[in-house]
């Protein structure tokens, strides 16, 4: 496997490892922690999977692509599991449906997390005892597998969200921590200059396969807005007819907003003609005009950058604007919506509130090399007919973020917590 992780000896030490496994894993189990085992059986559309399959997934990746391979004598807890939560490697054979994960009531919840502290007891034995060489070979995998688990952390809040907004009783899963009240910040725009930039993950600790090679790109003089765009900001383009103006829209856009009678962003609740309520993970709550928009799709976003007169920026001028910024955002189980910004003189929540949509399809960089053996599929073979997002959002693990993650996803996704920053080109 192509090395992503920093080779320094304490970012590949037993101690590093053992730490760090423990915090991920650990961090999954207080996400389910207020879960009923029928909460976490839900799979409410095909592109969400139940909590439960999450859980068993993320112990799967470690037992087949670590234990199996690297741990001398090990016995399968149980090689039904391989095709049961295997997700999409088909180097490891056949898998079950996608769609059908919501019928597994077997194996129960109490199996999975026996499974989850069986796999989490053979892998910190082979941290502790593997010999150096060996230990050396997996601590990629074993790496990877800890930032993959992370994104089925957020995963796992996004899918629950989905499934609770569809029941006409708003369950709550968290209650929320009182906002300090904050004034607006004030929107405004930064000049940044072109010329040639360097964007890619230049090493040397981790990066997902998809952040590679850095290589250079050209970029013309542009405008970035401060401030992302909020629900008050959306709710004029929706007074203002966005919603029945094809003028504003990408064909294809303007195609499935009326195919899927879209009117507003996912989880706006109309309350008549020009009002909203919000659904939320902390339950129903009213729609707070200066937090960022979220939940909207590509075309949205697309559509309100045309209303704005402006545009979507691409993914190398987001990257280039925040390259120095650091990624401090804090992801807390006691806010788990986007909240106003605080005032800030310069560009304020790149993390922390929502993904951020870009103009730039999903592709491969100059010199792209997909990894090594099965982890090959993991990136590169979905570098089609997607859209790249850049940040992070309220829900995505703190230590998940950087200015070179590339997430995507396809124009009309919106279940993410997804929102919009706009750019205009300079003369």
């Amino acid at each position: 496997m192509n090395s992503m992780v920093d080779r320094a000896p304490e970012l590949t030490s037993r101690a590093y490892l053992r730490r760090h496994f423990n915090v991920v894993r650990a961090h999954s189990r207080t996400l389910t922690a207020a879960l009923t085992a029928e909460d976490q059986m839900l799979q409410s559309m095909p592109d969400a999977s139940p909590t439960k399959w999450h859980l068993a997934h993320t112990t799967w990746f470690f037992e087949v692509l670590v234990l199996v391979p690297y741990a001398p004598g090990y016995q399968p807890f149980d090689a039904r599991y391989f095709v049961l939560f295997n997700s999409y490697y088909e180097a490891l054979g056949p898998r079950h449906p996608r769609p059908q994960r919501g019928v597994l009531s077997r194996p129960s919840l109490a199996d999975i997390w026996a499974y989850r502290e069986a796999i989490d007891r053979a892998l910190q034995d082979f941290i502790a005892t593997a010999d150096p060489a060996t230990l050396a070979a997996a601590a990629a995998t074993i790496t990877l597998g800890l930032h993959h688990e992370q994104q089925h952390q957020e995963l796992m809040l996004t899918d629950l969200k989905h499934a609770f907004s569809l029941n006409p009783l708003y369950p709550r899963y968290r209650a929320a921590e009182q906002p300090t009240a904050t004034p607006p910040a004030t929107p405004a725009w930064l000049n940044l200059p072109g010329g040639i930039r360097s964007c890619g993950h230049p090493g040397p600790h981790f990066a997902f396969d998809n952040e590679t090679p850095s290589h250079r790109v050209w970029l013309n003089p542009f405008q970035l807005a401060t401030q992302l765009v909020t629900c008050g900001d959306y709710l004029e383009f929706i007074r203002d007819g966005g919603y029945t103006r094809p003028e504003l829209w990408l064909s294809e856009g303007w195609r499935w907003i009326n195919e899927q009678s879209i009117r507003a962003p996912l989880y706006w609740l109309p309350r008549d003609e020009h009002t909203f309520g919000l659904f939320t993970l902390h339950g129903e709550t009213p729609l707070a005009p200066h937090a960022p928009v979220c939940h909207v799709s590509y075309f949205e976003a697309d559509a309100y950058a045309q209303w704005a007169g402006a545009r979507l920026p691409t993914e190398f001028e987001w990257e280039t604007a925040a390259a120095g910024i650091a990624a401090d955002a804090e992801c807390s189980l006691d806010h788990l919506h986007p909240r106003a910004p605080r005032a800030s003189a310069g560009l304020s929540q790149l993390y922390g509130a929502v993904w951020q949509w870009t103009r730039s399809a999903y592709a491969p960089y100059p010199g792209f090399r997909p990894l090594a053996g099965v982890a090959a599929e993991y990136n590169g073979k979905f570098m089609i007919n997607q859209l790249v997002l850049r940040g992070g959002s309220c829900v995505t693990p703190s230590a998940h973020t950087r200015a070179t993650y590339r997430n995507f996803f396809p124009p009309d996704a919106r279940w993410q917590f997804s929102g919009i920053r706009l750019a205009r080109d300079l003369p």
